[in-house]
């Protein structure tokens, strides 16, 4: 089996993981009275299970964007500090005369 695909694997297993004990812990401390819906309405089993299941997709992406980041080889070189300055001629930053014409009317006062 690929290395790539053992990975996401190993990331899934993970997501469920952390998502069991995420679910057990909004229905333990009773988030949003949680506790008291699930156990109160005949199909709240269900509702458990899709809070398992989506977030099991959601810890399992999370888990497996992280570690493929990680994966990224260090740069050897800094980023910056090592360019040479940009140096300007006086002469190319004198300002421009323009000359503008003005008449009373176009006068805001």
């Amino acid at each position: 089996m690929p290395e790539l695909v053992r990975l996401y694997i190993r990331n899934i297993i993970l997501g469920f993981v952390l998502a069991v004990l995420f679910t057990a812990a909004l229905i333990g401390l009773d988030v949003a009275h949680l506790r008291h819906l699930v156990m109160a309405t005949q199909g709240g089993w269900i509702a458990v299970m899709l809070l398992v299941v989506f977030n099991t997709i959601v810890f399992a992406g999370v888990q497996f964007a992280i570690a493929v980041m990680r994966m990224a080889e260090p740069e050897d070189k800094p980023r910056s500090g090592l360019r040479a300055p940009i140096t300007l001629r006086p002469r190319t930053l004198a300002p421009a005369l323009v000359p503008v014409r003005s008449t009373d009317r176009d006068r805001i006062v």
